[in-house]
């Protein structure tokens, strides 16, 4: 029976005789492309970024429920929320996702100088947000809004305690990224931590708005 021809760019991945081992077209094994595998690391993280996601629909969903079934909003007993202050204060966590995408592109362009700026801007910024959010929750405690005080207050801190939290351990992970930046750890073909430290700070930068929406302006 006559051989079926073989294309030589198909016959080079074949490899070579009857052993049917793949190559890479020069008779060498064939190795694939490291740009074929997914990166686990980050695929997990952005699962944990899906779960969280449904964890704070389900907090602000409440919120609002409990809106939706009082008459005078915010209760006649609790203060009014700083509407103004944490409208500027959401304005430096948006100011931070900006810092944060220019540390991504510094170092896909190989420039770890750059990277360490933009890097160091961001945690700047992070700081000034929860800074500034926790002397506004010393001012509503201050005013008589506390987590015992009402079913309005309560759930206002968990919700917004909640992503604070989440912005704490941001953080925590972005000084290591800047300490590994600092010593010269990464280069544009080896910047996993950062854009697993990019992912998730655009996370909790890009929930945050949706919660000021609903929670102190709707």
């Amino acid at each position: 029976m006559a051989e079926l021809a073989v294309p030589p760019g198909i016959r080079g991945r074949l490899g070579n005789g009857a052993s049917g081992n793949m190559g890479n077209g020069d008779g060498s094994p064939y190795t694939p492309s490291p740009a074929s595998h997914i990166n686990k690391a980050l695929f997990g993280l952005l699962m944990f970024i899906g779960s969280e996601i449904m964890v704070f629909s389900g907090m602000v969903s409440s919120f609002l429920i409990l809106r939706a079934g009082t008459t005078t909003w915010p209760p006649v007993d609790q203060p009014r929320l700083p509407v103004a202050v944490t409208g500027i204060n959401t304005l430096f966590l948006l100011l931070s996702g900006v810092a944060m995408y220019m540390a991504v592109r510094s170092i896909k362009r190989g420039q770890s100088g750059s990277l360490l700026k933009w890097l160091s801007g961001t945690v700047a910024l992070g700081a000034t947000f929860l800074g500034i959010q926790g002397f506004e929750w010393f001012k509503l405690v201050g005013f008589g809004m506390t987590f015992s005080s009402s079913v309005y207050g309560g759930i206002f801190y968990v919700l917004i305690g909640f992503h604070a939290l989440h912005v704490f351990g941001a953080m925590l992970g972005l000084l290591v990224v800047v300490a590994r930046t600092s010593a010269k750890k990464y280069t544009k073909y080896d910047c996993n931590g950062v854009m697993m430290c990019a992912a998730y700070w655009f996370f909790v930068v890009g929930v945050w708005p949706v919660i000021y929406a609903l929670v102190y302006l709707a």
